[in-house]
């Protein structure tokens, strides 16, 4: 009886195998997700206008690519308040954002009234074709290279 019911277990699985790979659901719409970073130039801590300028640039770029993980993948948020006599003695928050963004890409960035401004854009169609690029990479690719014919 035991054998009987291993050789219908594996014919089960067999007939799965043979179907072959099933269509993966791919979403009819994308959508698109904009960040806007700021930092401002006169506080970054560099003596030349020029240095300032640069710091402030990097620092708008990876505040608008935290807002961008915060959309994706939200906010972790500990927080603690302590009450004492029937008054709030101390309060503290504490917010923690953690992820991997690819595919994003710099719309615009420029100065504006003493702050840097970083726009970022991520679009989803995007991150779905790298998703679906890494999952089943293309392993029977061959670059074919042939030398220019003279005219």
């Amino acid at each position: 009886m035991i054998k009987y019911l291993i050789v219908l277990c594996l014919l089960i699985s067999g007939c799965n195998l043979l179907q072959g790979e099933s269509s993966q659901y791919r979403p009819s719409v994308f959508p698109v997700l904009t960040a806007v970073g700021y930092a401002p130039i006169d506080r970054q801590p560099a003596e030349l206008r020029s240095e300032q300028i640069l710091m402030a640039m990097e620092s708008s770029k990876i505040l608008a690519y935290r807002e961008l993980a915060e959309q994706v993948y939200g906010l972790q948020l500990n927080s603690s308040t302590a009450v004492r006599d029937w008054s709030m003695k101390s309060s503290d928050t504490k917010i923690l954002v953690s992820g991997l963004i690819k595919g994003a890409r710099v719309v615009k960035t420029y100065p504006v009234d003493g702050f840097y401004v970083t726009e970022l854009e991520l679009d989803y169609k995007l991150v779905w074709d790298l998703y679906e690029q890494s999952e089943s990479p293309q392993q029977n690719s061959i670059l074919v290279i042939e030398p220019v014919q003279n005219f």
